[in-house]
C-alpha cells in the first residue's frame, strides 16, 4: 500500500469501527482525511482492532513519523551549564528518546477531544490505539486493587511502551492543577513530577528523557514558575545521582514564549 492508500483504508475502517460515524462523508483532501482519522482515533474507546487494521495503522504512523522527521537526542546540543541538559523546540512526538513525558489527566486514557492540541492528544494519536489500551489495562489493574473510583494521583508516573512513536517509552504523569494560583504545596507537587519521573528512568535504565512543560497548559501553572521548578529539580537530581543514571534530559518546548523562558534559565 502507498501512504495515501493506507490513509483511505484507515479512515474507512475507523469510521466503520466507530458505529456512530459509519456514514460520515469523506472528502478527497488529504489534509481533511488526516484530520478525520485523528478525530476518529481521539474519540475511540480503548478496545482491540483487527490485526490487519492494526498493521496498516502501524505502517501508516511509522511512515508519518519518517515523513515529519525523527530527531535523535544526540543531535540536540547540550546547554553550557551541564552536558546532560538540553533544550529543544518542536513536536515531542518526533524525539527518539528512551522516554518522552506525557502530561496526563487522572483517568490516564488520553484526550478524547477531537483534534485537541494538548500534548496528551498528540502523543496518543501518533502512538496509535495500542497506547490507550495499555493505559486502560494498567488502570483496570489499579482499580481492582484500590477500588473502582481510583484515579491516578498527582506526581505518580505510569510507564508504557511508545508503540509507533520514535520514543521507546512514554511516561504519563499527572501534574498539579494550579488554575493560575501558586503555593508551596503546588510547587512541591510539580517538583515531585520531575523527580519521580527521573527516578523511574533510572530504575528502567532509560538513558534519555524529554520533559514537556508539565501543568502549564489547561492545568494553569504559571509558565515562568513551572520552568524554574523544572530546571532546579532536574539539575539537583542529576547532581545527586551522578553521570550514569540518566545521560540526557531534554526540556521540550513548543512555543517561542516557553523557549525564551527556558533560555533565560539555562543560558544565563
Amino acid at each position: 500500500m502507498t501512504q495515501n492508500e493506507r490513509l483511505d483504508y484507515l479512515v474507512r475502517r475507523f469510521a466503520e469501527d466507530s458505529g456512530r460515524y459509519r456514514g460520515i462523508e469523506i472528502t478527497e483532501s488529504t489534509e481533511e482525511k488526516r484530520r478525520l482519522l485523528r478525530s476518529l482515533m481521539n474519540v475511540r474507546m480503548p478496545a482491540p482492532l483487527p490485526a490487519e487494521v492494526l498493521q496498516v495503522q502501524d505502517d501508516y504512523l511509522q511512515e508519518r513519523a519518517r515523513e515529519v522527521g525523527i530527531v535523535d537526542p544526540a543531535d540536540i546540543l547540550a546547554c553550557p551549564g551541564d552536558p546532560r541538559i538540553a533544550l529543544w523546540q518542536g513536536d515531542i512526538t518526533r524525539l527518539a528518546c528512551g522516554a518522552i513525558v506525557n502530561a496526563a489527566n487522572s483517568q490516564m486514557l488520553g484526550c478524547f477531544v477531537p483534534m485537541h492540541t494538548c500534548i496528551d492528544n498528540c502523543i496518543h494519536t501518533f502512538a496509535g490505539v495500542q497506547l490507550r489500551m495499555a493505559c486502560d489495562t494498567q488502570m483496570k489493574k489499579l482499580r481492582a486493587k484500590y477500588g473502582q473510583d481510583y484515579e491516578q494521583p498527582t506526581a505518580v508516573p505510569m510507564l508504557t511502551d511508545g508503540y509507533n512513536l520514535p520514543a521507546g517509552h512514554v511516561i504519563h504523569i499527572v501534574g498539579p492543577i494550579a488554575g493560575g494560583r501558586v503555593s508551596k504545596e503546588l510547587d512541591e507537587d510539580l517538583a515531585a513530577c520531575y523527580r519521580n519521573t527521573l527516578d523511574l528512568c533510572a530504575e528502567q535504565a532509560l538513558k534519555t528523557v524529554a520533559f514537556c512543560c508539565i501543568s502549564t497548559g489547561v492545568f494553569g501553572f504559571p509558565a515562568d514558575r513551572a520552568a524554574g521548578i523544572a530546571v532546579k529539580t532536574v539539575s539537583d537530581w542529576l547532581a545527586a545521582c551522578g553521570d550514569t543514571a540518566v545521560e540526557k534530559v531534554i526540556f521540550n518546548v513548543f512555543s517561542d514564549k516557553d523557549k525564551a523562558i527556558y533560555e533565560r534559565l539555562l543560558y544565563a
